[in-house]
């Protein structure tokens, strides 16, 4: 096989000529082959290319054949083409023998497959090499999540996720599978994803996912995924931020200065540039250290701030305090600290520490100007207790070290004649006596008082009581002290001496008394103590009622349940409270009047408290009550004859007023119906007046009734038709009217039983009165027709006819209608609670 191939013409007449010199003949497919899109040459038995067509010239130019020989097989063979610019072809051939030993070889150019196969070795061989150096967990898997490829690291993961190394990202936990096998990003994008997860065996992490679409010479789009665990970053973002925020609370300024990389702050990423040593105390973010200079710092403080510049100069170790007059926040004292340090990796570092110490710097002031005010308080304090009642006295190891006037006054001499002495020297020669206790000086926990009481012998002789306490206390320099209190209590002792004869007195004038006196337990009601008038209301002697309860003392009945009641509730007040009970006492009613008292805990002359009672004051007013009952039914009789012998009067002068009209009447006959009907009203009042004398309270409404129509009866000399009917018209005689409702009733009925009789005719007037356990209803019915279109709802009120009877009618319990039923008129009353009442049953 000739390394270089010669080139013919590539027409068919060059073929043709070919053919011809060997005696062969060009057959149409040939000449169709050779005209064809497919490179073609043709070749003779040893594999020498003869001619070559326009395509293959085309495509290679000058060619030189490489590799295996070509050999007429009719199989399809690969061969390398190098074409004249020196690139190689990858191209597949298929030899056809023709006659004469010659040979058509079929061209088919695969350059762009190898170099697309070859694009794909290399670009594998650097994912596989990027996978070995990644040391972060990575993989590739294709859209259905089939592991390609994976690093050392994932296949560690993997372990721990799976007992089995898996196959598809489908093998993996689901809260993997989703983070891994989300949706694919676009072709040559980046996409994130983050999830909070817990590997088996550990806390929780917080992971990230970055994964690319790859686009490359693969059937089926692949993606690389990247499993970063950002567990330290965000641990590290979470203490830089809880460093900043103890930083910014505490009022605490940090900068790190590197040389490579400038001033940098805890909790900033990037660092600042670097500030000149004048504002190195600004870059504490706290407002009260911001824009710190030189010219901010008091002339006092200048020494220390130039110290601290030399420092951030010389890079050496410092501590300065000094004070700034911030523009904003006025007088600031600051603290800065300079700190020289190397990192692992050599470099060195400078960090600057900034502190507010404006509260420390005052209250530091404000402590040396509390020591030099506490010296002159106890100055204060001793003038104070010079001028106290109470004797005070301050005892060391070595005895008595002051003593104030009061004290003085006590013992009967000056200090200097007790200063170092035992304050048993005006102890009393009791082996017991409070002052003989040395053990309080060292036993008694600090500022915890014992309290006692005792007799003091002074320098002159006198003795008296006194009250005091000892109380423990830590001494200027460190030593325990006694300081007792005494108070002079002489006098009190004397009170109590008097106050006991006084009570004993009055225990004497308590049992002498004529009133029933006894003292209850507050908590028992129990008896503590009972006087003789007591006892006797009991019926018992005073030895067996001691310690007994209410119920023995008053017994068993519900007069002694309201009692003790009563006793129960005075327990709970602070006032007197004041009832009448009636008991029997021997078989005898007795009516008493009783106080209740709650005594409250107080203490007694021992100084113990005394138990709560409650306090049983009671008198027999049995005789005065029946005195004022006789008195009152005296006068309840007297005011009753009074009120009938009024009303009788009454009755007489309506009547007389009643006379006088019809004689008026009488002689002017102009006048007589307004008269008649105004005498009519006179003796419908007269009536209810008339009933009042005979009895008091509410009157019957059926004789209220009944006398208003026998006066209308006998004025027109005509009578009225009368029934009675109702479930209760048996018992009608128990609805009554109230004394301020008989008047308008009774003037009511008078002017319908007076409209029935004048408009009625000669036909006789029916009056039904029915009388139900809700009502009693008047229904009076007479001849007659009402005018067209009447409404006893548009009738005026005024002083006569259906207009008094509107304005007289109690609207909240009365009701009245008037209808018209063929040729009669229908008048109907109705009467309920509280306009009329239902009385108990006689």
């Amino acid at each position: 096989m000739s390394p270089q191939l010669p080139l013919a013409s590539p027409d068919l007449d060059a073929l043709r000529a070919l053919l011809t010199a060997r005696a062969l003949a060009l057959p149409d497919l040939l000449a169709g082959l050779w005209d064809g899109p497919w490179p073609a040459f043709v070749m003779d038995a040893k594999g020498q290319a003869l001619l070559t067509n326009a395509r293959l010239q085309s495509l290679m130019g000058e060619v030189s054949l490489k590799g295996q020989r070509l050999l007429p097989s009719g199989k399809a063979q690969e061969l390398r083409l190098v074409d004249d610019q020196g690139r190689e072809h990858l191209l597949q051939a298929w030899v056809h023998p023709l006659d004469g030993g010659l040979g058509l070889a079929l061209l088919q150019d695969h350059s762009t497959e190898l170099a697309a196969r070859e694009r794909a070795d290399r670009m594998q061989s650097e994912i596989d090499q990027w996978l070995d150096l990644c040391p972060l967990p990575a993989l590739m898997h294709d859209d259905q999540g089939l592991l390609l490829r994976f690093n050392a690291a994932f296949a560690a993961l993997c372990r721990r996720l799976s007992p089995q190394m898996p196959i598809s990202l489908h093998e993996l936990p689901p809260e993997w599978r989703e983070l891994l096998h989300a949706k694919a990003p676009d072709s040559g994008q980046e996409s994130q994803r983050n999830a909070l997860l817990a590997p088996p065996g550990d806390r929780r992490r917080w992971m990230r996912v970055r994964a690319r679409r790859l686009s490359g010479p693969w059937s089926r789009p692949r993606t690389l995924v990247m499993v970063e665990d950002r567990s330290a970053e965000q641990d590290l973002e979470l203490a830089q931020q809880q460093l900043q925020t103890m930083m910014d609370t505490a009022g605490v300024g940090l900068a790190t200065f590197q040389p490579e990389a400038g001033w940098s702050r805890p909790g900033t990423g990037a660092p600042s540039s670097a500030p000149s040593p004048d504002d190195v105390a600004g870059l504490k973010p706290a407002p009260a250290l911001q824009g710190v200079n030189r010219e901010m710092v008091e002339p006092a403080s200048r020494a220390e701030y130039e110290k601290l510049q030399l420092a951030l100069k010389q890079a050496t170790p410092a501590v300065a305090r000094y004070a700034v007059r911030h523009p904003e926040h006025g007088l600031r004292w600051l603290m800065t600290r300079v700190e020289i340090g190397q990192l692992a990796s050599g470099q060195k570092t400078t960090s600057v520490l900034t502190v507010d110490i404006t509260d420390h710097q005052e209250a530091q002031a404000r402590n040396e100007l509390l020591q030099q005010s506490l010296q002159l308080q106890t100055e204060r304090e001793r003038a104070v207790l010079d001028s106290v009642l109470v004797g005070i006295v301050t005892v060391g190891r070595q005895g008595i070290e002051w003593m104030n006037r009061s004290a003085r006054r006590m013992f009967g001499g000056d200090l200097a004649e007790f200063a170092g002495q035992p304050i048993s020297s005006v102890a009393t020669d009791a082996p017991d006596h409070p002052f003989r206790q040395t053990h309080y000086l060292d036993e008694l926990p600090e500022g915890q008082a014992e309290t006692f009481e005792c007799r003091v012998v002074a320098r002159d002789g006198r003795e008296f009581w006194v009250v005091g306490n000892a109380v423990a206390i830590a001494g200027p320099d460190g030593s325990r002290q006694l300081t007792y209190a005494l108070l002079d209590i002489e006098r009190r002792r004397q009170a109590e001496a008097q106050s006991l004869q006084a009570q004993a007195s009055l225990h004497r004038i308590i049992e002498a008394a004529p009133i029933a006196i006894s003292l209850h337990d507050a908590r028992t009601l129990q008896v503590r103590q009972i006087n003789q008038a007591a006892a006797a209301l009991a019926g018992r002697p005073e030895e067996e009622l001691l310690g007994a309860s209410l119920e023995a003392l008053f017994g068993a009945g519900d007069e002694a349940a309201t009692i003790r009641a009563d006793m129960e509730f005075a327990l709970q007040s602070s006032e007197v409270l004041q009832r009448e009970y009636c008991l029997t006492v021997r078989g005898q009613a007795r009516i008493w009047d009783a106080r209740l008292l709650h005594l409250a805990g107080v203490n007694d002359a021992s100084g113990e408290l005394e138990p709560e009672q409650l306090l049983l004051v009671a008198s027999d007013v049995t005789q005065q009550r029946a005195q004022e009952a006789a008195r009152l039914e005296a006068a309840i009789a007297q005011r009753e004859l009074l009120v009938r012998e009024v009303h009788h009067r009454i009755k007489n002068n309506l009547q007389g007023v009643a006379g006088l009209l019809q004689q008026i009447a009488a002689r002017r006959p102009e006048v007589r119906g307004v008269i008649n009907e105004a005498v009519g009203q006179v003796q419908a009042i007269a009536q209810v007046y008339g009933l009042q004398v005979g009895m008091s309270g509410p009157l019957r409404l059926r004789k209220v009734v009944e006398a208003v129509m026998g006066s209308v009866q006998r004025m027109f000399g005509r009578e009225i038709e009368v029934e009675l009917s109702g479930t209760m018209a048996e018992q009608a005689h128990r609805w009554a009217l109230p004394e301020v409702e008989a008047i308008p009733i009774a003037l009511t009925l008078n002017e319908l039983f007076t409209n029935a009789l004048k408009h009625g005719g000669d036909a006789p007037v029916h009056c039904e009165m029915q009388v139900d356990p809700e009502q009693v209803m008047l229904r009076i019915v007479n001849q007659g027709r009402l005018p067209a279109g009447f409404d006893l709802a548009q009738v005026r009120g005024g002083v006569s006819g259906l207009g008094l009877v509107r304005a007289l009618l109690p609207r909240r319990s009365a009701l009245l209608g008037l209808t018209q039923e063929g040729d009669q008129v229908v008048c109907e009353l109705s009467l309920w609670p509280p306009g009329v009442q239902v009385l108990e049953a006689l």
